[in-house]
């Protein structure tokens, strides 16, 4: 019988891609509850679904200005991610992984953010821009949707795709998620007309999601064609590893620790006006360094090739 160690070790996606909080604190509780459930056969999309009902609960608690209510979030906001992780870790660990078990989750981030931004925004509202006697009106509901969706969405699906990107080449495709478009539109384009609504809809907003990401990446979507097309040299392998490894600690980043840490701060001290502001400025510098950064490597590794 494996032990806990061993365990956590296999739940682990690579030591390039886990972020040190997650690997200290998030996944031993995750795998905990995740040893837990397993046990008791609840199916991982089960646990997600939970992470979205506490997540969401955790958005409402940040429209209030006191500190309890406040406190409330943290912790909801916590046992959300606590699930988020177990999920994660009951599929890889049982073999449960599915492409629609993927989508829902991180369809569970975008539902948590969503309350987090709406709550903010609505509780910035009647409150005076700092250093001046104005309230902050709809200018509240203006820095919370460029916060959400002009920078936090895009900034969180283009962390993943290169999370993904790292690991096809690191593990190969069975050890990483990695999706096409084309091959979305395909599976959508093989579905019945009549008697598939749900797999039409799931299929046709994942093509979408892959769309985007393929579109931000040009550079990448060149010489990623030209390595299938290659003898898919190791040395080069080698080459993308090491120019994308430094990388990772910007997906890690982008996605959840560090913005959940800012929002904590930023409720608890009623100054919630910093979260989105953060994500505005600090986030999306972050994002365009490791956006250009990556860009480049694949431009340089796809000439080599050529």
């Amino acid at each position: 019988m494996s032990s806990f160690k061993e365990l956590l070790r296999a739940s682990f996606k690579s030591d390039d891609t886990e972020e040190w909080l997650d690997v200290h604190f998030t996944r031993p509780i995750g795998l905990v509850f995740a040893l837990l459930w397993n046990k008791l056969n609840i199916h991982p999309n089960v646990i997600t679904i939970l992470s979205i009902i506490l997540g969401a609960a955790a958005g409402c608690m940040f429209y209030y200005t006191d500190l309890t209510h406040n406190l409330i979030g943290v912790i909801l906001l916590m046992l959300a991610n606590f699930c988020d992780s177990t999920d994660g870790q009951m599929a890889r660990l049982a073999g449960k992984k599915t492409l629609i078990g993927r989508m829902l989750d991180g369809f569970s981030g975008d539902v948590w953010f969503v309350f987090i931004y709406c709550a903010i925004a609505m509780r910035l509202y009647h409150q005076q821009i700092p250093y001046t006697d104005v309230n902050w009106g709809i200018g509240s509901w203006i820095l919370c949707s460029v916060a959400g969706f002009l920078c936090h969405s895009p900034q969180s699906s283009l962390a993943d795709y290169y999370r993904q990107i790292h690991l096809f080449f690191l593990k190969g495709k069975e050890g990483s998620e990695l999706d096409s478009y084309q091959k979305q539109i395909e599976t959508l384009k093989a579905l019945p007309e009549q008697g598939a609504f749900w797999d039409r809809l799931f299929y046709s907003n994942y093509a979408k999601y892959c769309h985007s990401q393929e579109k931000r990446t040009p550079a990448f979507q060149k010489f990623f064609k030209k390595w299938n097309e290659s003898a898919k040299d190791e040395e080069l392998r080698q080459h993308f590893l090491a120019g994308s490894r430094p990388l990772m600690k910007y997906t890690n980043l982008l996605t959840f620790n560090l913005r959940a840490i800012v929002c904590y701060i930023a409720c608890l001290s009623d100054h919630a006006w910093l979260y989105p502001l953060f994500e505005i400025i600090v986030m999306s510098a972050m994002y365009v360094h490791m956006h250009r950064t990556h860009e480049q490597l694949c431009e340089s590794l796809g000439k080599e090739i050529a």
